[in-house]
């Protein structure tokens, strides 16, 4: 099975009839408790009120949200190798990797894989291939519960970025790109020390190790980033498919984002590149991780804080699933920002979902994919009940 072969769609959407009843439904705009009826792993009609139908699931007034659409999240690459050295059967950790995304509410994950790295020797990079291939066989073989998409994360600063892209652009997997530079002293990491701190602990660097890797990084950067940047953006601008910045600092890089027809902005390193990134139509993806530990690992803005200021468009898990619904209904729980559950449902569903131009998911209105979370209250936590995935349960 190559991964020239992969179609899209799962083979076993439920056929027949479903209706949910007694849920409090959140569609877009609002939330009233009411019944949904699936058809053909389609949303085939939604009223308010139950339903007299015996057949009928009563939902015992739970939240009845879509689907979370993930767009950014490396979490497949962390159950591949879980630790510095090892490296995990790639079927067994897509498989692994794919329960934990559907337990965790998402039916829609776009599995950010890296094409190039900071490091110029990378097992990211020599285990991309691997990565690919099995999930195109754990597709072809129906052993996944949530739709897998690809995002490709392109390191620009790294010399093989553009050879490795060319050859992965046409992949049928392929929905969204972003366009990164993780160069010490800019975007992420302004402040040096941070970068330091960081890398030092992830290659377990000495202080002149990581002096060497420091200029070797700057150096890199100097030599590709302009030149694979321009090149990875005419390249997806000409294929029509979406792009990502990522880590923009400065209201310059917002103006390029924009000129390059960037959709979506990941992760702003400031409030001033965040605010001119939502003024200028990018839709701004901050770590739903930073919403629920109360600010970022980095040192950067707080996505709490940009709620407050109404400019948080998109939740991305980044690298903890669950952290997605949780954050979403703590958003819809701030006091001091204006964002309903409905608003704050969508930074997780319809937002994404449209960025990402997938018209057929992210809402819950008829003709739109029965792609469904079942939500309980407990504690003041939103617990997942049931999950399903056009029409079919899944968890």
């Amino acid at each position: 099975m190559t991964t020239a072969e992969l179609t899209l769609e799962r083979p076993d959407a439920t056929t027949g009839e479903q209706v949910l009843t007694n849920a409090h439904i959140v569609t877009e705009t609002e939330t009233f408790t009411g019944t949904v009826r699936l058809k053909d792993g389609i949303i085939a009609d939604l009223d308010r009120g139950r339903s007299q139908i015996p057949a009928a699931r009563d939902c015992q007034g739970r939240y009845l949200i879509p689907g979370l659409v993930e767009l950014h999240t490396d979490n497949l690459e962390k159950h591949f190798s879980p630790r510095p050295g090892v490296i995990w059967p790639s079927e067994p950790a897509v498989i692994t990797h794919d329960a934990h995304i559907v337990s965790s509410g998402i039916t829609t994950v776009f599995d950010a894989l890296s094409v190039g790295d900071v490091a110029t020797e990378s097992t990211r990079v020599q285990h991309l291939q691997t990565l690919l291939d099995a999930l195109a066989h754990t597709h072809h073989n129906n052993l996944l519960r949530a739709q897998h998409l690809l995002h490709l994360r392109c390191e620009v600063s790294h010399p093989d970025t553009l050879h490795l892209f060319r050859e992965l652009v046409d992949h049928p997997m392929l929905q969204l790109v972003s366009v990164m530079d993780h160069t010490p002293g800019q975007r992420q990491f302004v402040n040096e020390d941070k970068y330091h701190e960081y890398y030092k602990g992830k290659y377990g660097m000495s202080t002149e190790e990581m002096a060497a890797f420091t200029r070797d990084r700057k150096e890199s950067a100097r030599l590709h980033s302009e030149r694979n940047r321009q090149a990875v953006v005419s390249i997806c601008q000409e294929r029509h498919i979406p792009l990502a910045s990522h880590d923009d600092a400065t209201l310059d890089h917002v103006r390029e984002s924009a000129g390059f027809g960037m959709r979506i902005a990941e992760f702003p390193t400031t409030m001033e590149a965040a605010h001119a990134s939502h003024d200028h139509g990018l839709a701004v993806l901050m770590g739903a991780p930073n919403i629920v530990r109360g600010g970022s690992h980095s040192g950067n803005i707080a996505a709490a804080e940009l709620a407050r200021q109404g400019g948080l468009d998109i939740l991305s898990s980044d690298y903890y699933p669950a952290s997605m619904l949780d954050a979403a209904f703590r958003v819809a729980a701030m006091k001091d920002a204006d964002y309903t559950l409905p608003r704050a449902i969508a930074t997780v569903t319809a937002t994404p979902a449209r960025c990402a131009n997938l018209d057929d998911r992210g809402s819950i209105e008829p003709g739109k994919r029965a792609d469904l979370v079942l939500v309980a209250i407990r504690d003041q936590l939103p617990v997942i009940d049931t999950v399903w995935s056009r029409g079919q349960r899944v968890y």
